[in-house]
């Protein structure tokens, strides 16, 4: 009996010490929706996450592993907003939207911070590869075709069409709404797979 109530409390602990992580992420995740990186202050972080900030120096030794921890919880919940079945290009361009509407100030944000601190270099790093690698998978039908050098450029292509940056230009810079980027996004798209499949 002593070692399965032994047991229970160990586990009730780990799920305690895991659940109380969680909290901390997810209070600095809904921080760096709003504020610059370099503006979050762990003080702060911590009474949001309901913790002492010695709570989150023990879990996370300071900002940067924070940052580090919590952008693989902040790569799944992307993954999981852009979900759509591969081909589907009115329903892949909208969830993308749909994302950017949510982290693409924040992500613009940090890429303005990308060379004053190192810490986030990775981070970014992992962000553009998945960006590609989403590409690459979202619209492997009209890239299937090609051969390797068209495959490449037209990847770039599409890759930079669905870029933050272009989501920031239309909706931003130019005032376009959320539809009219959308149409934009999927005009261009397919002007350049059509262009390509006629030269491949």
């Amino acid at each position: 009996m002593k070692t399965a109530t032994r047991s229970y409390n160990q586990n009730a602990r780990a799920e305690s010490t895991e659940a109380t992580g969680r909290r901390i992420v997810d209070a600095f995740l809904a921080r760096l929706m709003e504020q610059w990186f370099d503006e979050i202050t762990l003080d702060r972080v911590a009474e949001d996450a309901g913790v002492t900030v010695q709570t989150v120096l023990r879990r996370f030794s300071g900002k940067e592993g924070l940052l580090a921890s919590a952008v693989t919880i902040f790569a799944e919940q992307v993954k999981a907003k852009r979900a759509a079945p591969a081909g589907d290009v009115d329903r892949l361009i909208e969830n993308l939207i749909a994302d950017y509407e949510k982290t693409g100030d924040a992500v613009i944000r940090l890429l303005a911070l990308e060379e004053r601190h190192p810490a986030l270099e990775p981070v970014l790093e992992l962000g553009r590869s998945e960006h590609r690698r989403w590409v690459s998978s979202a619209f492997a039908e009209p890239l299937r075709n090609l051969e390797p050098p068209a495959r490449r450029h037209t990847l770039d292509a599409i890759v930079i069409l669905t870029d933050v940056y272009t989501w920031k230009l239309l909706r931003r810079d130019m005032g376009q709404s959320v539809r009219e980027t959308a149409a934009t996004m999927k005009n261009l798209i397919q002007a350049i797979t059509a262009h390509t499949s006629k030269h491949k």
